[in-house]
């Protein structure tokens, strides 16, 4: 069986969120006897992290520290019009790493939240009120791209929760909100965005150099 390691270098430690959905998409499209060994470069663990501005230097001690053999750099877009710009951004910073890596830009819109908005099962379960009935704010997947999806996911994991006073101050949304993304099992509504059918692009491309070895 062959071993598939990939790393994702994200914007802050959050978006490890993107981890199922780069593993759900390896599954999509990865050849038959293929294994996947997932690594978020987490800068916080060094002493010597490189300052957030120095993109290429993040690259290349993501790859340094957490061997792969394809490489995720996430990076934000606050709105659909500062995409072009992202991608921009991390190919001049894999330029600048000079790797001889395979790298991937993740770039979703406005935050990798909004990847998660789409599934109110997950949301209830995440939760733990797996069968609750309480109205959740939940935008359609149109308009995901939209809201603050933080904001929208922190508040509908809280109205799910069915929690109040003491018990709803110590639920953690952030543990739920990582939940969340390993509870879905299909991401292919997300297909309806294009930021993410460019990256099931781009990983399809990088599969289908697999099956070509």
């Amino acid at each position: 069986m062959r071993l598939l390691r990939f790393t994702l270098l994200s914007d802050g430690p959050s978006d490890r969120t993107l981890l199922p959905v780069l593993t759900w998409l390896f599954r999509e499209h990865s050849p038959e006897g293929v294994a996947l060994q997932e690594a978020h470069a987490d800068f916080r663990l060094h002493r010597q992290a490189p300052e957030r501005s120095d993109l290429g230097e993040r690259i290349r001690l993501a790859a340094e520290l957490y061997p792969c053999d394809v490489l995720f750099v996430h990076r934000d877009a606050e709105r659909v019009g500062d995409t072009a710009a992202r991608f921009e951004e991390i190919d001049a910073g894999v330029r600048a790493a000079a790797l001889g890596l395979p790298c991937i830009p993740i770039v979703p819109v406005r935050m990798s939240e909004a990847w998660l908005l789409f599934d109110e099962t997950a949301v209830r379960e995440a939760a733990g009120r797996p069968r609750g009935r309480m109205t959740l704010t939940l935008p359609p997947l149109t308009k995901i791209e939209q809201v603050d999806a933080k904001q929208v996911l922190f508040d509908s994991l809280r109205t799910a929760s069915e929690t109040t006073g003491r018990r709803r101050r110590s639920f953690s949304v952030t543990q739920a909100r990582q939940r969340v993304a390993e509870l879905i099992e299909d991401f292919s509504p997300l297909r309806a965005l294009e930021t993410f059918r460019m990256l099931e692009h781009r990983i399809a491309e990088f599969c289908s150099q697999l099956n070509s070895d």
